[in-house]
């Protein structure tokens, strides 16, 4: 499998996840793209460079405390 075809695939089901669990967060959005796409069927991908995990984990709680969301709730 290509590099390509891995970041169609991780796209794929980064959005399925997210999609499913925030209609099943909030009422309004699953009543109103019920049967329909939620996300658009494009996708960005490109490379961070070489950083480690502490440096995504940090830039990830930065932006968690301002704009007060959890990637992984």
């Amino acid at each position: 499998m290509q590099g390509s075809d891995v970041a169609l695939l991780s796209a794929a089901r980064a959005k399925g996840r997210s999609s499913r669990k925030i209609q099943q967060e909030f009422e309004h959005i699953r009543k109103r793209y019920w049967g329909q796409r939620f996300w658009g069927p494009g996708y960005f991908s490109t490379t961070a460079g070489n950083i480690t995990e502490d440096v995504v984990m940090a830039y990830l709680d930065r932006h968690i405390a301002k704009d007060g969301f959890s990637p992984s709730a």
